[in-house]
């Protein structure tokens, strides 16, 4: 600056000195946004909420049924993807009557009793797909079950003994129960019969048989039938001693 056609020395100096800050500040600005911005990139990935996630196959467990149960099961898919979904078997078995829909059901009814694991593997819409496997088990009952309550036995001159009949279903049965003693020579007695209704959920119902027998060895054979007559199905249970009970002291 002049005064009186003389430069101001002071005040160049300090033109000098803004102009060096100046030209720092822009060299540095560039550092400054790389920084900032990574540091928000860092906050959005801390706080990724779990509706961002990836494609998750739902339910986590698949219901029980029992023998020519209708079954529908309609798995879903959660996260973050891209409809339509698509569905398929990948390996294992699923109960003989249940079959799996391209769009995720699962139907029908079960045709016999065990328990049946298989991997279910969904694939989304996107481009490239997302794609996710689950392991599943159905366990399929018996609807009608039979087992010794006290098995059968010779008393003197008798054989006597007990059953256990449950009911898993969710339909009333129309029971028959019946109990022969088959001697060996073919001739059968009948030592214990019921017909009743069997209401569903009922759980170890205690059923007792006997009778006098003349002398001999018979082997005992226990039959029930459960009829659910809305639905036209018939369940049969069975049981029978190992061997021959021998009645040793006549009536």
């Amino acid at each position: 600056m002049r005064i009186n056609g003389e430069l101001d020395a002071g005040k160049v100096h300090r033109s000098f000195a803004t102009l060096r800050m100046t030209r720092a500040w822009t060299w540095l600005a560039p550092t400054a946004l790389v920084i900032a911005m990574s540091a928000v990139a860092l906050g959005q990935t801390h706080s990724a909420s779990p509706s961002d996630s990836g494609l998750v196959i739902e339910p986590t467990e698949l219901p029980g049924t029992y023998p020519r149960a209708n079954y529908q099961v309609q798995l879903q898919g959660r996260g973050n993807y891209v409809p339509t979904l698509h569905w398929r078997l990948e390996s294992g078995t699923l109960p003989p009557g249940i079959r799996l829909q391209e769009y995720g059901l699962l139907t029908g009814a079960a045709e016999r009793a065990g328990e049946f694991q298989f991997v279910i593997s969904v694939k989304d819409g996107s481009q490239p797909q997302q794609a996710v496997q689950k392991a599943f088990t159905i366990k399929v009952a018996d609807g009608l079950t039979l087992a010794w309550k006290t098995p059968a036995h010779v008393t003197g001159n008798r054989i006597d003994g007990s059953v256990e009949v449950s009911n898993s279903t969710a339909d009333d049965m129309d029971l028959t129960f019946d109990v022969k003693a088959v001697a060996e020579n073919g001739r059968a007695t009948e030592i214990g019969y019921q017909h009743y209704t069997l209401k569903r959920g009922t759980q170890a119902m205690a059923l007792p048989f006997g009778e006098t027998l003349p002398f001999g060895g018979y082997i005992v054979y226990v039959n029930v039938v459960g009829e659910v007559l809305a639905r036209n199905v018939i369940y049969r249970q069975q049981l029978q001693t190992p061997g021959a009970l021998h009645v040793i002291v006549g009536p």
